[in-house]
């Protein structure tokens, strides 16, 4: 049996990827430096940390459409995170990219996701805009990427975080916003996201009875493919092909406009539709009352959410609630706001 080291995988990595690739061994490094691994190198370091913490382990029961649904086969945001890191992965295989630093970024890029998806984000805002004029401390909006970032810099093991190389800190805060992350990897997991969650949240919608394949737009379809296989093959073999040789990945135009059109279709018939929007309102007043009961009462907070002379209360309020998942953040809610029958 031949054992492979880090020093022997670094180095195949010099003859096997390409020259814009992130090579393991060049990575501008760690906020504390750790001595070299003798078997992994640092990015499966990172992929591995990843893995095991307690943050990527709560994604399993956190909402990613369809809240609370009935059946055992629609997206949490684990599936949504571990589909992205199928797709992100095969793509920087085929151009010759390191998978393992774009299969690291893939993983922890929803790690700071709210409970209830992105009405649990909606609500956090709400309540910044509500006590923004007289609490400090207090940020603009709820960003899931710079959360995600700051569970992985900050809040995990015990606020020590998890010391990530660089180069996927930097894919985790960019994988969505006007900025594109610095490395092709990240910007590989950052339109693999759009690919998967346009592709499974169809999928979903057609399971929950929200909609038919007959029902999307026929323009965009034709482009993309007529069904969830298709379409998915479509948009990889696309970028993969468009961003061969290139700087930057991108897509095709033709591409990129049909997912893009498939995007805002999604936008106006399924997210905002009546039958996932059904139980929004109720989440949104969970999160809501959630967040202004601990900011009232941040005595009630866990010790290691007490704020600090570096930590605002707002800022470690946000970091309790948007780290719950959606049934502990109803338990709570029940804990603290239901009455319990009692005999005299």
């Amino acid at each position: 049996m031949t054992i492979i080291t880090r020093e022997q995988y670094e180095a195949a990595e010099r003859v096997r990827l390409q020259p814009l690739a992130a090579f393991s061994d060049a990575t501008r490094g760690r906020e504390r430096p750790l001595e070299l691994d003798a078997y992994r190198t640092e990015y499966q370091r990172d992929r591995d940390r990843v893995i095991h913490c307690k943050a990527f382990r709560r994604l399993s029961h956190k909402t990613q459409v369809f809240l609370a649904p009935e059946g055992d086969h629609y997206r949490t945001r684990l599936t949504h995170t571990l589909e992205v890191a199928q797709i992100a992965r095969s793509i920087a295989r085929a151009l010759q990219l390191n998978e393992d630093l774009t299969e690291a970024i893939a993983l922890a890029h929803d790690l700071g996701h709210t409970p209830f998806g992105h009405i649990g984000e909606d609500a956090l805002t709400s309540c910044y805009e509500k006590v923004a004029d007289h609490i400090d401390g207090v940020p603009e909006r709820f960003r899931h990427n710079l959360q995600s970032l700051r569970v992985v810099e900050r809040l995990e093991y015990q606020g020590k975080g998890l010391n990530l190389t660089w180069e996927v800190r930097d894919g985790i805060a960019h994988h969505t916003g006007p900025v594109r992350a610095a490395t092709l990897e990240g910007q590989i997991v950052a339109t693999a996201d759009r690919i998967a969650y346009v592709n499974h949240d169809i999928d979903d919608a057609t399971r929950g009875g929200v909609l038919t394949e007959s029902d999307l737009p026929e323009a965009a379809t034709d482009v993309l493919g007529h069904d969830h296989a298709r379409r998915i093959t479509t948009m990889v073999t696309d970028m993969i092909e468009t961003s061969t040789g290139a700087s930057e990945i991108r897509m095709s135009e033709p591409v990129w406009g049909a997912m893009m059109e498939l995007r805002e279709w999604l936008l106006e018939n399924v997210y905002l539709s009546s039958k996932a929007k059904a139980e929004e309102p109720k989440a949104y007043g969970v999160v809501r009352a959630l967040f202004m009961y601990y900011l009232e009462k941040p005595d009630a907070l866990p010790e290691e959410f007490l704020p600090s002379a570096e930590e605002s209360l707002p800022q470690r309020v946000t970091d309790y609630v948007s780290g719950m998942t959606d049934r502990f953040a109803l338990r709570q809610f029940e804990n603290l706001f239901v009455p319990k029958s009692w005999m005299f």
